[in-house]
């Protein structure tokens, strides 16, 4: 059988980190996941999906997350039940969560930190980050966080940067320049 899950989206709180009776540690967070459609206002509804992760991968994931991050998660939907304080059996449904991808830079993280927090809440803005889930599938975020012209698709490589990087300021190395390469039909493999 077949049971994994990929989601990427923002925290809705800071995780919160405890440890077992044995020592392991444990992290419980709740994603917010964009839907791909929008409501009959227009406005792009989320799924709030609850996460937990175990061991070093809850302690890393903690120490580099906050409320509204940015993240990627891969792992597996669990069922697990309990009977709370009144007797009733309670059945809660999670995602365990295997690896996690942090999707933002730390630059763009305390960005919004500073600012805030998330500013035009109701306003779906893209991210610019590409999850690879999809031909051109941008991330479009109803939480307002800011595009970034040198996010995570470009990771830092600015128009500012080109220069030093190499001293060639021409972006598209396909383009036709006044070098001439001279190929015989014979020598291409088609």
């Amino acid at each position: 059988m077949i049971n994994n899950v990929v989601l990427v989206g923002r925290l809705t709180r800071d995780p919160e980190l405890r440890t077992t009776g044995s020592g392991i540690s444990v992290a419980t967070f709740t994603l917010a996941v964009d839907r791909q459609f929008t409501n009959a206002s227009g406005q792009r509804e989320a799924d709030f999906i609850s996460c937990v992760i175990w061991r070093k991968a809850a302690e890393n994931f903690c120490n580099f997350t906050s409320k509204g991050s940015l993240v990627g998660i891969q792992g597996r939907i669990q069922t697990r039940n309990y009977d709370n304080k009144d007797g009733q059996r309670v059945y809660v449904t999670e995602v365990l969560v295997d690896n996690f991808s942090l999707l933002e830079s730390r630059r763009e993280r305390e960005s919004r930190q500073q600012n805030g927090g998330f500013g035009g809440q109701g306003q779906s803005q893209n991210t610019g980050f590409n999850t690879g889930f999809g031909s051109g599938y941008a991330n479009n975020n109803a939480f307002g966080s800011p595009a970034q012209s040198n996010g995570p698709a470009n990771a830092g490589f600015n128009e500012d940067n080109k220069k030093d990087a190499g001293g060639d300021t021409n972006t598209n190395p396909f383009d036709s320049s006044d070098d001439a390469i001279n190929v015989s039909n014979d020598d291409l493999p088609f």
